[in-house]
């Protein structure tokens, strides 16, 4: 909790270093024909979309997940909501 809570209050490009340094890359997803970069670190679960979808370039937003269940909640509503709009 108190780890959360510090994590977002750096700026993006921490918490981007933090991340690549520290935590676990899990995987990529398509979302809205972006592609997603999924992180753990320690019980947090991060999406992060570059510019360009290029790992490479700078961040342009991150979601922080507290805890597996709520990962897995996001997801399936994320999956979901993606045969909604078709």
């Amino acid at each position: 909790m108190f780890f959360r809570f510090f994590f977002t209050r750096l700026s993006l490009k921490k918490q981007v270093q933090t991340l690549k340094k520290r935590g676990t890359f899990l995987g990529t997803r398509e979302k809205d024909s972006r592609k997603v970069y999924i992180y753990m670190l320690t019980n947090l679960f991060v999406e992060v979309i570059y510019k360009n979808d290029d790992v490479e370039n700078e961040p342009e937003q991150t979601r922080v997940l507290a805890g597996l269940k709520r990962l897995n909640a996001y997801l399936e509503t994320e999956f979901k909501s993606s045969f909604n709009s078709i």
